[in-house]
């Protein structure tokens, strides 16, 4: 067995030397379905901690459920959007905590929005742009990749042999640091998807443009290894014009983003 063992070792490091990345991943099964395995142990461990993640009850706040899916679906609907017949990016959840400005999508597309966000932004579009963002950290497999880089050969080498268990990669989630270039990526993808809808598709540069006229720099917690606000705007309206797509905004019909935001708990003043 040993032997088995450090032969298979060898393969994957000689493979990993050669850029063979493709077939590292087959051989480690860190494949879209082992996403969804991790994403559902980042789920049962937000279940877990209500503390720290005090998710709404979908029961206690339909309305407010079914606008956020609604958007979601809308964004997902896009043929960019990739592994939607396995990911759930219809499972949304809103976590209860004004004070923080945070959104995050986990491997296999669980997704995950703060009060705290949804009550700082101005209109649908700009909640828009960051659930776009979100849903293409996960479409673009960032979360993914990170782990790997961060976790190491040794825990992948694991996987590969049966010793370990996918759910060591989700602990790790919460620590990831994506690059800029993942951000980047994320940030033209967010416009790609929303070219799709009735969105403004950039919505995300109207989110930025707030942040520097509050004198951020840096951005809220989700955004802080990003580039600086005023080069995000610049970035996204780049990419929205080599697109063509509609900048105008989106007119709503039935519940408005205002309505949205009152059938959610009141910001503690």
């Amino acid at each position: 067995m040993r032997k088995i063992q450090f032969v298979l070792f060898s393969l994957v490091i000689s493979m990993l030397a050669f850029g063979c990345s493709d077939a590292v991943d087959q051989l480690t099964g860190l494949t879209p379905e082992n996403d969804v395995e991790m994403g559902k142990s980042v789920v049962a461990q937000i279940a877990q901690d209500p503390t720290n993640y005090p998710v709404l009850s979908e029961e206690d706040y339909p309305e407010a459920y079914a606008y956020i899916q609604k958007m979601t679906d809308a964004i997902v609907a896009s043929d960019d959007v990739k592994y939607k017949d396995i990911f759930h990016y219809d499972e949304v959840k809103i976590i209860h905590n004004d004070e923080v400005l945070n959104a995050f999508a986990t491997p296999g597309g669980f997704i995950y929005v703060y009060t705290g966000l949804i009550h700082y932004l101005d209109n649908a579009d700009d909640l828009a742009g960051v659930m776009g963002h979100e849903i293409a950290h996960a479409s673009e497999r960032h979360s993914s990749d990170q782990m790997k880089e961060n976790l190491g050969l040794q825990i992948i080498v694991q996987i590969l042999l049966g010793e370990g268990n996918v759910a060591q990669l989700a602990s790790g989630f919460f620590a990831l640091k994506f690059s800029r270039e993942d951000e980047a990526e994320s940030d033209e993808h967010s416009v790609i998807y929303l070219n799709d809808t009735e969105y403004a598709c950039n919505g995300a540069a109207t989110f930025f443009e707030k942040l520097s006229a509050s004198g951020q720099s840096s951005g809220p917690e989700f955004l802080s290894t990003h580039p600086s606000p005023t080069n995000r705007v610049q970035d996204i309206n780049a990419k929205a014009d080599e697109l063509g797509c509609d900048k105008s905004g989106i007119s709503e019909t039935g519940i408005s983003y205002d309505d949205f935001k009152d059938s959610l708990p009141t910001p503690a003043q």
